[in-house]
């Protein structure tokens, strides 16, 4: 008895789509069950060491214990000779959430365009948090350095996720690159 090629096609198509079923069912199963997200989003990754300028030895992120205040004394000690270009270049880090051109609708965070000196939560068509309303005041040196040295223990409720830049010296580029960033540059303190 001899099997003609249509009775072979219908056996070899009942095979794979037996086989397609089996598989096909269990890739949907380990697709769907039991792979949750374990925090939403993402995190912005944690400061590091960074190597120090000029030297092969490593400067490490501000002690634990240290506060903004302190830190802050130590980027205001650095800021006089702080690299704005370098800054510039650390600054990309924050174009995840930041613009910083003049006239540019904020994103996830405020436009930084003339940020130094400028009233806090004041960017006009950005949703501040209560917490940096209530703050009050400006972003000047010394409270741009405090900030951006740990922003959720400066100002607790500030929606900015960011954990802070792993250097003091980082931190002085970055705010020397921020007071380019107007029509007329706020000169740096001597």
């Amino acid at each position: 008895m001899r099997m003609d090629e249509f009775e072979f096609t219908k056996i070899a198509g009942a095979v794979l789509s037996a086989l397609l079923l089996i598989f096909g069912t269990r890739t949907i199963i380990d697709m769907t069950v039991g792979h949750t997200h374990q925090k939403p989003g993402y995190t912005l990754p944690a400061p590091t060491e960074t190597a120090a300028k000029g030297g092969a030895t490593a400067e490490a992120a501000a002690p634990a214990g240290e506060t903004p205040d302190e830190a802050a004394k130590k980027v205001m000690a650095l800021l006089p000779k702080a690299n704005a270009e370098n800054g510039k270049s650390i600054f990309k880090k924050c174009h995840a959430c930041h613009v910083a051109e003049k006239g540019k609708k904020p994103t996830v965070g405020p436009n930084l365009w003339d940020v130094v000196n400028r009233k806090r939560a004041s960017y006009p068509g950005f949703a501040y948090s209560d917490a940096m309303k209530a703050k009050g005041g400006s972003w000047s040196f010394d409270e741009l350095a405090k900030f951006i040295h740990s922003p959720k223990t400066y100002i607790p409720g500030t929606k900015m996720v960011f954990q802070g830049l792993p250097s003091e010296s980082d931190e002085a580029d970055v705010i020397a690159y921020l007071a380019t960033l107007a029509d007329t540059p706020v000169p740096l303190p001597k």
